[in-house]
């Protein structure tokens, strides 16, 4: 197996590898000296500070974002990072409370949650203020000692904004600038050449390849289309701008900035000489591309659709390939776990009973579009282009980041008649992280959360005074392939009749070494060719006729849309039920799952903008560019359309309980990416709560349990070994091999499945044979189980559309290594039903034909025993080969979670949970 490198979109962002060696060499004694002392930012703690409020979860509402609140350093504090890990304050104060949440969930009482979470009561006790700052007259920024937490209190909606962007540049400020050069595809003009910043901002680019008039045009259009609400974001925005800015000048002059700045050659630490780029409202759209695109736009991948479909018609014949090839889709699996479980039917992107206007490939004939030009120095390296490939293959593919859950009870079945909660969002593990929290008490404004940093002038997931509200990535399909006939050369298009140019749109980006990144000097140019059906993608013949490929999604020049959305949910006047509450998220364009729970009710809501297809479409597969096929009463000029209505989105008040993790929604809504089967990780929820909900009287600790029950478990191991081993031990294991691994993997299921240490801290596993085997054997038998049916062909096309393993140390799912994320993308459902029906058992959705063994329970056991003894023997090196966090064979480091470097600061790793990243428990007493 080759070594185990980040594939995860933004864990390739990460610090090179010479920045420690740099500081390892230089004199860090002398540095530190020779800084001239900066001076403090905050003023001296204000006890007369008390608590807010309007508070209605009775000290009931908590909530964890790891590893700390403070993400900026200093020079001097990276520095002295670097060489003794000191941390500055607040870095990494909730790094161990979350990360210890596994190992004492056991025996969590309700009295205990708040060891492993803060309380998320509104203000601050006046003995636990740390420091006050005022940045104005009008607005006081307080943080509270055991977190640094900014609780910002306004007495203007002016003054609440700024003070708002005021603190989010003391927390985030080079992680936000970091983001909006992301956002415009150019990262490596500003934090340095690596390979992995190349990809990175490759990635994005090619999806959203905005001008400058274009950023604007996006603010002006989402103004103008939201009357008073639009004036009062752009005027809520330009304060947050303010504020931004206003810490920009003041940590400059009082050299308190952050130290990146002069590691990346932006400013001097002697001279100060340099400038920190003011914010402009167009870098919020620019940051708002980036986090759109990363958690919130599900869809594409038709392109890889059409191929596997032909690859299957190839092989089997239309009739029966197609037969193939929609039950390994699952578009509509019988079996597969709920949001919306009482029945009630959602459609969406249904298979038409007669497909029109499709435009698949001739075989042979489709290329991806070249991005990348004119590399020169080391942009023209190996690794450079290796890079480049990984960006657009993770763009262009329908698996998406998902991310994320939820747990929601109603109050009929808590100890206490009032609902309970445990949701959030799961943005991956970073330092600094993507998220940031906040309190934020003004005018107009009153909630507690987290907000991506950059884009937190409202917080974005939290709690009001009364309620709370969390997302999931949902991932239904607002994006489609378009086939554009070309016209006169490859970059002319037919639209409507008319020959057409296409819009060219390009920037060179070049770089040059720095201290905290050496890659050496580079340059390319970035090209993309945009049509009114959106950027080509790929190229390629139809019918013997040329075309461009395009993808179209219908929150293109839209990014900013969604701020009356988070705008409403922020206000007191606003959200005070569930139909608001959903009325709120109607206004977010992106593909999200929104959850609500008050002190009475519970709520959920599928939001998005899903375009009205024509009649026939099949979104799915590629249409052609005609008039015909296009989405109802589109405007090519605004990129609008017809959307689906509120009502036919998946919605719910009151359901007995919700379970959501990135599973689908409800019965007949479909997703654009594939894995939507009988075994999903959304089964390690359902299988809980549904318990839990049966014998009543669920308490906030019992969920959490739940949750943190679930966030060890190997799906592979609970819902599909058990299976595959009933197919082992059909008849006596004589082999002594098998005998043994079956012995581990047996002991192992009984134990519970889980991956959990001996102890805590012990960094060695329970069951540690029986994990390496499964993590050994599970590619193993899934090739040997499919591949001779499936054909080499067929079967490496479906691994295109569904990836075959993502287990938390298997760098080559979508999330990579050191993620936690685990088991949104596999094949656990198709082995599951397979093997199910070789062993006679009752399948609903099964797939078209049986595989193992080829039908045969005999065959199907030798295949199985034959897979397990080749795992069994390989050790713990070959299965964990070791990367640059770990040493080979070193299997609790493999599944560890790692604190991907954004900044100069560093932190340890943590045992592996599949968990949100920032996770909120709530249970309100009472209601306004």
């Amino acid at each position: 197996m080759p070594g185990r490198t980040p594939r995860t979109t933004l864990d390739r962002l990460r610090t090179p590898r010479r920045f420690p060696k740099f500081l390892k060499a230089a004199s860090v004694c002398v540095l530190i000296a020779g800084l001239l002392s900066p001076l403090s930012q905050a003023a001296a703690a204000d006890p007369s500070t008390t608590a807010a409020a309007n508070d209605y979860c009775g000290g009931q509402c908590s909530d964890i974002l790891p590893p700390g609140e403070n993400g900026n350093a200093t020079l001097a504090q990276i520095l002295l990072n670097q060489a003794f890990g000191t941390q500055p304050d607040h870095a990494e104060d909730q790094l161990a409370p979350y990360g210890n949440l596994p190992s004492g969930s056991s025996t969590l009482t309700d009295a205990k949650i708040n060891t492993f979470f803060n309380d998320a009561s509104f203000g601050v006790a006046s003995d636990q203020v740390a420091s006050t700052t005022k940045p104005r007259t009008d607005v006081t920024i307080v943080r509270d000692k055991k977190t640094g937490v900014p609780h910002i209190t306004g007495t203007t909606r002016y003054g609440t904004e700024y003070g708002a962007g005021y603190a989010a540049a003391q927390d985030r400020l080079w992680l936000m600038d970091v983001f909006r050069h992301v956002g415009r595809g150019r990262l490596t003009t500003f934090a340095g050449g690596a390979a992995s910043n190349q990809g990175l901002e490759q990635e994005f680019w090619r999806n959203a390849p905005y001008t400058e008039a274009d950023l604007q045009a996006q603010i002006d259009n989402a103004i103008a289309g939201n009357g008073e609400r639009g004036q009062q974001a752009l005027t809520d925005a330009n304060a947050y701008l303010d504020g931004i800015n206003a810490y920009i000048d003041a940590s400059d002059s009082g050299r308190y900035f952050p130290g990146e700045y002069v590691l990346t050659g932006h400013k001097d630490s002697v001279t100060n000489a340099g400038t920190i780029d003011h914010f402009k409202l167009t870098d919020l759209v620019a940051l708002a591309s980036v986090i759109g695109a990363l958690f919130g736009s599900g869809g594409g991948g038709e392109v890889n659709n059409a191929l596997s479909l032909l690859a299957a018609q190839s092989k089997y014949g239309v009739t029966e390939g197609t037969k193939m090839w929609e039950s390994f889709r699952e578009r509509n699996d019988p079996e597969a776990v709920l949001t919306v479980h009482n029945g009630e039917s959602f459609p969406y992107t249904a298979k038409p009973d007669s497909p029109q206007g499709e435009a698949l490939p001739d075989a042979g004939s489709v290329t991806q579009e070249q991005l990348v030009y004119d590399r020169t120095g080391s942009a023209a390296t190996s690794t450079a282009t290796s890079a480049s490939a990984t960006a657009a293959t993770t763009s262009l593919t329908s698996a998406k980041r998902g991310m994320s859950n939820a747990l929601v009870v109603s109050g009929n079945h808590t100890a206490s008649g009032h609902p309970i909660a445990v949701f959030g969002p799961q943005t991956g593990y970073f330092a600094p992280q993507l998220l940031m929290l906040q309190e934020i008490q003004g005018p107009g404004i009153s909630a507690r959360g987290a907000s991506f940093a950059g884009l937190s002038m409202y917080v974005e997931l939290g709690r009001g005074q009364d309620y709370s509200w969390s997302a999931t990535t949902s991932g239904q399909d607002i994006i489609d392939t378009y086939a554009v006939e070309l016209c006169q050369d490859d970059y002319h298009y037919l639209y409507h009749g008319t020959c057409t140019a296409m819009d060219k749109v390009e920037q060179t980006n070049s770089w040059k070494p720095t201290v905290a990144d050496g890659t050496a000097a580079g340059s390319y140019r970035m090209q993309v060719y945009r049509t009114k059906y959106g950027p080509v993608e790929y190229r390629a013949t139809v019918g013997g006729k040329k075309v461009a490929y395009t993808t179209l999604r219908s929150s293109f020049m839209h990014e900013a849309d969604s701020i009356i959305g988070f705008q409403m949910l922020n206000d007191p006047d606003y959200v005070k039920s569930p139909a608001t509450f959903q009325s709120a998220v109607q206004h977010i364009n992106y593909t999200f799952n929104w959850f609500y729970a008050d002190s009475s009710h519970t709520a959920y809501y599928n939001s998005g903008d899903n375009p009205v297809r024509a009649t026939g479409v099949d979104a799915e597969f590629p249409v052609w560019a005609q008039a015909a096929y296009e989405w109802k009463n589109w405007n090519p000029t605004t990129n609008t359309a017809d959307y689906t209505a509120a009502s036919a989105h998946p919605n719910s008040v009151d359901q007995d309980y919700y379970i959501s993790w990135n599973n689908k929604q409800a019965k007949d809504y479909t997703t654009a990416s594939w894995g939507d089967g009988s075994v999903h990780r959304g089964n390690l929820l359902e299988d809980r709560v549904k318990k839990l909900v049966a014998a009543g009287g669920v308490t906030r600790s019992a969920l959490v349990r739940a949750m943190a029950d679930a966030a060890l478990a190997d799906l592979r191991a609970e819902d599909v070994l058990p299976d595959l081993l009933k197919v082992v031990n059909s008849s006596t294991v004589t082999d002594s091999t098998a005998a043994a691994a079956v012995g581990k993997l047996s002991a192992w299921v009984t134990a519970g499945a889980k991956r959990t240490e001996t102890s805590s801290g012990s960094h060695t596993y329970a069951n540690a044979d029986a994990i390496r085997i499964l993590d050994a054997w599970w590619p193993l038998l899934v090739k040997a189980e499919f591949q001779p049916g499936l054909g080499s062909d067929l079967y490496t096309a479906f691994g295109n559309n569904l990836p075959i393993d993502e287990s938390p140390s298997a760098a080559h799912g979508p999330t990579g290594s050191h993620a936690g994320s685990s088991f949104q993308y596999g094949w656990w459902s198709y082995v599951d039903k397979d093997i199910r029906e070789v062993l006679g058992e009752s399948v609903q959705g099964g797939l078209s034909q049986k595989y193992c063994g080829g039908g045969s329970l005999s065959a199907c056991r030798d295949t199985l025993i034959s897979t397990l003894k080749e795992a069994a023997g390989k050790t713990a090196s070959d299965v964990y080969p070791g990367d640059d966090q770990c040493s080979a064979g070193d299997q609790w480091c493999a599944d560890s979670i790692v604190q991907r470097t954004l900044g100069g600061i560093k932190h340890g790793k943590i045992s592996w949970q599949n968990r949100p990243t920032y996770q909120q428990v709530v249970e309100y007493t009472s209601h306004r």
